[in-house]
């Protein structure tokens, strides 16, 4: 086996830790996926609308605000992240 094998554990030689891997990016997968089917329809339009309002005063990125969704039991708490550049920026 060489070097570059063992760096990137030969399916060959370890094929029960390729497995585990596969698994976990499998779980990783499906649990982000539930998390975006439980988002509200609304919550891209209620971004770019934000976006828009923020822009009339801020010259802003479009990935510059990002929108999070979060629910349990008992609450749901959306999260709104809005990147804003340098004093220089701003419109007049």
């Amino acid at each position: 086996m060489n070097l570059m094998e063992r760096l990137r554990g030969s399916p060959t030689t370890n094929p029960r830790g390729s497995a585990i891997i596969a698994r976990e990016r499998l779980q990783i997968l499906v649990a982000h996926d539930r998390a975006e089917r439980n988002r509200p329809h609304y919550l891209s339009r209620l971004q770019k609308d934000i976006l828009e309002v923020v822009r009339k005063y801020v010259n802003v990125d479009t990935n510059a605000i990002q929108v999070t969704y979060e629910q349990d039991e008992h609450r749901e708490i959306l999260e709104l992240n809005i990147i804003l550049p340098d004093s220089g920026h701003a419109i007049r």
